[in-house]
């Protein structure tokens, strides 16, 4: 019998959006606009949570 592997869960702080992107106002050069990035604290960027280590093992 094959296992399927659950859906990752979404991250709560950033809903899924991990990096956004923020214009600082200014331009280049060449006319484009200039930004930072910021990815969420919580997941790293990443935009999924994993279950915490004791739930994992729950299971077995």
């Amino acid at each position: 019998m094959s296992q399927t592997t659950p859906a990752p869960r979404v991250c709560s702080h950033c809903d899924g959006f991990p990096v956004v992107h923020i214009t600082t106002g200014s331009v280049t050069p060449d006319g484009q606009r200039r930004t930072l990035s910021a990815a969420c604290p919580a997941c790293k960027g990443t935009g999924t949570r994993t279950a915490p280590a004791a739930l994992v093992r729950a299971g077995k």
